[in-house]
């Protein structure tokens, strides 16, 4: 597996659509949860509903909706560019446009879930520290780089590593959305390991290369939480002594 070469192929081809989807993905989320946060928004319940829905439907059913979408040349998004009097993309030709297809469709399935996250770590902060901030004259962006984002940390640190595990194992999207594209630029690991297993019957294989994944997503997992970590958090640490004459 490691002398082939075709393995980190693949693992190159997962980061770079993971990294394509998750971007806008956290970003989308977390814009539209500080709107839905705000007390005076109307309508907030039915938009989040709306914003969720994607993530009830099968991924499946989203790898057959964007490949119908997408097609060469009578898709939707196909037609719509036709009307404009331009010509139209073959995106299952081109390795790039299909890699950013797929991420699309996986942003579109996740960010709705996230929104959930986030809207909850926005309502538990205390009004009483956005009115504090308020009174010392603070800004919208200086409360949200300042109160909001330190304070959802914990929340942060878990879509984070949800979505690294989440997002190396993807598989649907790749697998359905465009059968072939040229130089396998849509073949991510978990496809790699499904094609060696079940379709070409190397289960020892296929084996070796889940492994490999599973390694791979412990390496990206524990970076992410070192990296995310506050040095100068004392939870857990030992307290400290306090010595004669009250210094510690």
């Amino acid at each position: 597996m490691i002398e082939s070469g075709y393995f980190f192929q693949t693992i190159l081809n997962t980061l770079l659509i993971w990294i394509m989807s998750i971007i806008p993905q956290l970003t989308i989320a977390f814009v539209l949860s500080l709107i839905l946060s705000n007390k005076w928004f109307r309508g907030k319940f039915l938009l989040r509903n709306l914003y969720y829905f994607p993530n009830l439907v099968t991924p499946v059913t989203i790898g057959l909706l964007f490949g119908a979408l997408f097609s060469y040349p009578g898709g939707a998004v196909n037609n719509i560019i036709s009307t404009f009097g331009l010509q139209a993309v073959d995106f299952q030709n081109n390795p790039m446009l299909a890699r950013i297809v797929i991420a699309i469709a996986i942003c579109w399935k996740n960010f709705g879930f996230n929104i959930i996250y986030f809207t909850a770590g926005i309502n538990s902060i205390s009004e009483e520290v956005m009115e504090a901030a308020e009174v010392d004259g603070a800004s919208s962006w200086q409360k949200i780089t300042r109160i909001t984002i330190p304070l959802m940390k914990p929340i942060l640190i878990y879509v984070m590593v949800t979505s690294i595990i989440g997002g190396l194992q993807m598989f649907d999207e790749s697998h359905l959305v465009f059968k072939s594209v040229p130089g396998d630029a849509t073949w991510t690991m978990v496809k790699y390991m499904y094609e060696s297993a079940f379709v070409r019957f190397q289960f020892g294989y296929g084996a070796a290369v889940a492994y490999g994944i599973f390694v791979i997503i412990a390496i990206f997992s524990v970076f992410s939480l070192l990296v995310t970590r506050d040095k100068k958090d004392d939870y857990g640490s030992k307290p400290k002594k306090i010595r004669k004459g009250g210094k510690a």
